[in-house]
């Protein structure tokens, strides 16, 4: 144990909250930006909304599994400041750019192709067809999103996590001022709308990942790490490092992306209504789950900076009290989830058109099972950041695949239709899932690397 005289709990507290709410900003920011690409594109065409949301979810489940390298850097960078070593700052950070944009040149005539690949799923052909135009576009962008999440990884770890949600921020005003311009034709610009939307996508994504690398490579305090100083030369053992531990990341993220497009697929097999208050109440666990995430990436930054310094009473301290503030906020939604369920759910609805009702009715119920929910799905995403922390990324890509694979997707099913639950049931499912997670994921934390 370090002989350094310990935090108390209040102030890691404190150093959670100056870390997670500005990181807890960006991810609503960004979840604001495919609000706005969403509601532009529904006032121009529905099948131009089905074609974007076909084609951002394709550019998704691409970009997560790349989104890796990235997260594992978070954790990297924030061990290396803690044992004082700037050097593999600079090593990490650069390899996991490197990585990053390999990744997003490889993944491209996937994005150019898509159009073959969509219809062989089953879409339609106009709607494949235009969601091709999109991502021959938007896969541009790839590299550059993926470039954005090491970078902001990066400037976290220095907890330099106010520069991110400013930059995000920027990109969300940004986005909606290209989108009205190039998808309607507003300005005097061309009408081309769902590449106008790609456009303006591949834009945000440029300018954000040059203004994160100028802020990187200019800031004074941030200068002596010399982040771009021959960056062309390749550093083949951080680059493997970086691999290793980043691909199990984005990996675990598929398969969680996995269970909630499977649940998303069998809600449809029981009709549109009940597919829409799925979506709802999805939409509406994602908002309290940006929260989640942002305290659980904090706690990577602080656990990671104790690990690196070898400060067992500190990583310990840090994990209880993010533990801790994520539960009570979960709490919190449990609690407003259960009063008010109906009123949430009218939010996204027209109540005065037909089949209102039915949406709320069932979308209510849904937000029961979405409370119990809430607690085990903040766990699993804290766990993981614990985990990521202290650079515990293969098994863990394991335990959660099982846990949403094995458990969570069979459960949905089995619940949901031999047994004659529903949708009701299909959501207990989804709960069976995560609560494997949380409790296999914390087990690996606390028992496994703390057992010493």
């Amino acid at each position: 144990m370090s002989a350094k005289t310990p935090l108390g709990y209040r102030s890691h507290a404190r150093a959670l909250l100056a870390l997670g709410v500005p990181l807890i900003g960006s991810h609503l920011a960004q979840m604001l930006l495919h609000v706005t690409d969403t509601v532009m594109l529904g006032w121009y065409g529905v099948t131009a909304l089905a074609a974007v949301v076909l084609g951002s979810s394709a550019f998704f489940i691409v970009f997560i599994l790349g989104s890796g390298f990235g997260i594992a850097v978070l954790g990297m960078v924030a061990s290396a400041l803690g044992a004082g070593d700037t050097t593999q700052v600079r090593r990490d950070t650069r390899m996991g750019l490197w990585l990053s944009a390999f990744y997003g040149v490889a993944v491209m005539p996937l994005m150019w192709w898509s159009g073959p690949i969509l219809l062989a799923a089953g879409q339609q052909p106009e709607v494949a067809a235009l969601a091709q135009d999109y991502l021959r576009i938007a896969g541009f962008g790839m590299a550059p999103a993926l470039l954005i999440m090491v970078l902001k990884s990066y400037l976290a770890a220095f907890e330099r996590t106010q520069v991110v949600l400013a930059i995000t921020l920027f990109s969300v005003g940004l986005n909606a001022a290209i989108n009205w311009a190039l998808i309607f034709g507003n300005w005097g610009a061309p009408e081309l709308g769902v590449q106008g939307a790609a456009i303006a996508t591949l834009s945000v994504q440029i300018a954000g990942a040059g203004l994160l690398a100028l802020y990187a490579g200019l800031q004074p305090a941030l200068r002596q790490f010399e982040l771009f100083h021959r960056f062309w030369r390749p550093d083949w053992q951080a680059m493997v490092k970086v691999f290793r531990l980043g691909l199990p990341i984005g990996l675990t993220g598929l398969a969680e992306g996995g269970l909630f497009q499977a649940s998303a697929l069998m809600m449809g097999w029981l009709g549109a209504a009940a597919l829409a208050a799925h979506g709802i109440a999805l939409e509406l666990a994602a908002l309290t789950f940006m929260v989640h995430l942002g305290l659980s990436n904090a706690a990577t930054v602080r656990v990671g900076r104790a690990d690196g310094a070898r400060d067992t009473r500190a990583l310990r301290d840090a994990a209880a009290t993010a533990t801790a503030m994520s539960l009570a906020f979960a709490a919190a939604m449990v609690a407003l989830f259960l009063a008010v369920p109906e009123f949430l759910v009218a939010l996204f609805l027209d109540e005065g058109k037909p089949g209102s009702a039915g949406i709320i009715a069932f979308g209510a119920k849904l937000l029961a099972v979405a409370a119990l929910f809430q607690m085990f799905d903040a766990m699993q995403v804290m766990a993981l950041g614990l985990l990521r922390g202290v650079q515990d990324t293969r098994v863990p890509m394991w335990l959660a695949s099982v846990s949403y694979w094995l458990i969570g997707i069979p459960a949905s099913y089995l619940l949901a239709f031999p047994l004659g639950l529903g949708g009701v049931g299909l959501w207990f499912g989804l709960v069976a899932g995560l609560a494997a997670a949380a409790t296999l994921l914390m087990a690996r934390f606390w028992r496994g690397r703390l057992a010493a």
